[in-house]
């Protein structure tokens, strides 16, 4: 169970820096510079927007999980 945790928080929290990465910057830092070209196609849209907000609070909502389950089990064993 500590091992399938442990995957699934590696893979939540690689999502999570992507995710993160990929969301529009306010002042053009680290967000503009690596996907400026990409996401300027896509800024129009607002359906784009909320569609990565969300999955970036689902993947934060499971890497959560994954920190507090993996603390319990650590406690217990």
């Amino acid at each position: 169970m500590i091992l399938t945790l442990s995957i699934v928080l590696t893979i939540a929290s690689l999502m999570l820096i992507v995710l993160v990465l990929l969301h529009r910057g306010k002042g053009g830092g680290l967000s503009s510079m690596l996907g400026g070209s990409f996401y300027s196609s896509l800024s129009g849209s607002s359906v784009v927007e909320r569609n990565l907000d969300r999955l970036t609070i689902i993947a934060g909502a499971v890497w959560a999980i994954c920190i507090v389950g993996l603390g319990l089990l650590y406690k217990n064993a």
